[in-house]
């Protein structure tokens, strides 16, 4: 029987399990065997065969206590469990992060000293803001590594129909698409969204496991949103930084968008995702109405501000 341990361990550890638990005997050309299979997925000795290692060894790795593969190991490895080259990548990353706690610099005490966390930047350059208004009508936010919106152009806010009415420390595009009640209805392909918008923190928990901000965000989605639960366990890590996406939208009705997302040198973990149609297109004309709509409401939004009780128009 192969009894699992799904706590303890290292991040690779658990990354082993959890793709082992994904690949079907059926999809490597093993027999499913006779009888009712106890454990989802690949047994261990089944992967370790495939990867032509040691059962033994294989076990040391996912209960922690082995961190040093070689890199024909983990090229093995990911072949075995079908991995793709981004998720091949992120096997490589674990790799070299599971050996760090034992290279750790130790203080007088004889104990690790753990190095110290900057609190990442949420600040956005004056010229990255530029370029935003710069790419009118087309819709462009910047988001930072845990995808809080940092910085938008009026489109590019809008497009999230209902994100405008949280504050702004609230606006995350992962806290949009799994407890906002529009977002279910404004994308044609939720299921899609989701499953990349977890891939994208499930790789940065991968490197980074105890990063505040990360650890706050999967806080509280783990807590209130059931589909991010199911989701996080799969470690999955394969997210789209390109391609289109169709919305219905309340305010210009269906269109379907190109969108690239662009990193941010000098910022890190910022990217700047912006999505774009064919001039003359329907869709560009429905980006330019989004655009106008967002700027009268943002002007409506200033004027009421600013204007005294007496005097706001009826």
């Amino acid at each position: 029987m192969d009894r699992e341990q799904h706590s303890g361990g290292t991040e690779l550890g658990r990354y082993l399990r959890a793709r082992r638990a994904q690949v079907t005997p059926e999809e490597v050309g093993l027999p499913p065997g006779a009888g009712v299979r106890r454990t989802p997925g690949l047994r261990r000795e089944e992967l370790a065969t495939l990867a032509g290692i040691s059962i033994d060894y294989f076990t040391r790795l996912e209960r922690g206590k082995e961190t040093h593969p070689s890199p024909s190991v983990v090229d093995s490895l990911a072949r075995a469990l079908r991995l793709e080259e981004e998720e091949h990548d992120h096997l490589r990353s674990l790799v070299t992060h599971a050996a760090l706690p034992h290279s750790r610099l130790r203080s007088s005490a004889g104990t690790p000293s753990a190095p110290e966390r900057p609190t990442p930047s949420r600040s956005v350059r004056p010229g990255v803001k530029i370029m935003l208004e710069a790419m009118r009508p087309l819709p462009a936010h910047v988001v930072s590594r845990t995808g809080d919106v940092l910085a938008w152009n009026p489109g590019g806010l809008r497009l999230l129909a209902g994100m405008e009415d949280w504050p702004a420390r609230q606006r995350n595009i992962a806290r949009y698409i799994f407890l906002h009640p529009a977002a279910r209805d404004l994308f044609d392909d939720w299921g899609n969204q989701v499953r990349g918008c977890v891939a994208r923190l499930r790789a940065l928990a991968g490197t980074d496991p105890d990063a505040p901000d990360l650890t706050r965000l999967a806080g509280e989605l783990l807590l209130k949103s059931p589909e991010f639960a199911r989701l996080w366990e799969r470690y999955d890590v394969k997210g789209n930084s390109y391609g289109r996406k169709t919305f219905h939208h309340p305010d210009v009705g269906d269109l379907t968008l190109g969108y690239q997302s662009l990193q941010l040198e000098g910022a890190p973990g910022h990217r700047m995702v912006v999505y774009h149609a064919e001039p003359g297109s329907a869709e560009y004309d429905a980006m330019v109405l989004l655009d106008l709509a967002a700027s009268d409401s943002a002007h409506a939004s200033r004027t009421a501000l600013h204007t005294p009780q007496g005097d706001r128009p009826y």
